[in-house]
């Protein structure tokens, strides 16, 4: 009944934060007040209230969307008061800490900022832990955010310096095949010297015994950068949408949030960060995007050639039906991607919309409302944590 109180005393003022916000750390301090709402009332069961916040975070949604869409062709063109974003993660976060011992980087693909929330306590058994958010570029997806971190670069710089490996095909995971060379690069870049990387992708806890061996091997290298990509919460969003015992697990936000911590409790990554911890070595633990419960369909009308995804499309001769529920833009130094076709448009989809091709409405509304999904504009996508662990002494 305390949590019902405090937060009957504080909602207008919540109320009028969503209203009054004006700038990337007002935005993230509005959302992360509702992400922290969010857990305590539902950890109280308060499930009444808990409608109340979900309004809250529809008003906050149309208005972050607004301020993005009128401010992010800005960022991209260096403005000064843009904010951390993906490319400037390993820069501020991971150099400053490079010394003779060896520093983790690890990245938990699609993690939104409450599930972060749900995980934190059990991390802060073993280190001090400092949160910070940062913003992810668009498309919220995993070749641009992923690629941008390992890189500190932008997708059109990316294929700039190499051709071969920005390969704009429809397959996400093609895409994403250099980040141990592009992270070894940027290092390079920003420190003037080789820097020993280990770098392992992890898709399944199956892989915990030769993971953990490799990782051990690579300590033996004095300074080197431990960089670890974990896929299960990406995996596990996805996964959702085809799968009806998953789609009945993870049924909702609050359901999610509980799934990756029972996860993450028995999980590799867990077992790796404690071995960091009792080895007395610093961590720094992102994501390159968060996903968003998606129940809007909007409808877009494409040729052939676009690309597949929920929550942006590219393509010629594109357009969505209500202007309102996507940013859409035919310049792609907009979003710092590399040149197109002429003719081509970008679509991203704004709140809680998924698009649907007219021909496909009725399936694709009864398959993927309802569904996680990510590559949009929303708080849950692109306001997301990066913590830095410092292990209890």
């Amino acid at each position: 009944a305390q949590a019902a109180q405090d937060f009957a005393a504080i909602f207008s003022t919540l109320s009028a934060n969503v209203q009054a916000a004006r700038n990337a750390d007002q935005f993230a301090a509005v959302y992360t007040e509702q992400v922290d709402w969010q857990l305590r009332l539902g950890e109280a069961g308060e499930e009444g209230l808990l409608d109340t916040v979900a309004s809250l975070v529809n008003s906050l949604r149309r208005d972050f969307g607004e301020w993005v869409v009128s401010n992010y062709p800005k960022w991209m063109d260096g403005a000064p008061d843009r904010p951390l974003l993906s490319v400037d993660l390993v820069r501020e976060f991971l150099v400053p800490r490079l010394s003779s011992d060896p520093v983790y980087f690890v990245v938990l693909d699609c993690m939104r900022l409450d599930q972060w929330r749900a995980i934190a306590p059990l991390l802060s058994e073993f280190f001090d832990v400092e949160e910070t958010i940062h913003y992810s570029i668009l498309p919220t997806a995993t070749p641009y955010a992923r690629n941008a971190i390992f890189s500190g670069q932008y997708p059109d710089e990316i294929a700039e310096t190499h051709p071969g490996w920005w390969d704009a095909s429809d397959d996400e995971g093609s895409l994403n095949t250099f980040e141990d060379e592009l992270l070894a690069e940027q290092l390079r870049r920003l420190t003037g010297r080789d820097v020993p990387v280990h770098y392992d992708k992890i898709f399944s806890d199956r892989q915990r015994a030769k993971v953990r061996g490799r990782v051990n091997s690579a300590l033996k290298n004095p300074g080197s950068v431990i960089a670890l990509v974990f896929n299960f919460v990406d995996l596990m969003t996805h996964g959702r949408s085809e799968s009806p015992i998953l789609m009945e697990v993870a049924r909702d936000e609050a359901a999610l949030r509980d799934l990756t911590r029972t996860w993450f409790e028995r999980s590799t990554a867990f077992d790796i960060l404690r071995e960091a911890a009792r080895r007395g070595h610093e961590v720094i633990l992102t994501t390159d995007h968060g996903s968003i419960l998606c129940q809007h369909p909007s409808t877009v009308f494409a040729r052939k050639d676009a690309t597949s995804n929920l929550r942006y499309k590219f393509g010629q001769d594109l357009r969505a039906e209500q202007k309102s529920t996507a940013y859409v833009t035919r310049d792609e130094r907009h979003l710092r991607l590399p040149a197109g076709r002429l003719g081509m448009s970008y679509l991203i989809a704004l709140e809680d919309y998924f698009f649907v091709y007219p021909t496909k409405l009725r399936e694709y509304q009864a398959r993927y409302r309802n569904s996680f999904l990510h590559g949009g504009i929303s708080p849950e996508e692109m306001i997301v944590p990066v913590a830095s662990l410092k292990p209890r002494a």
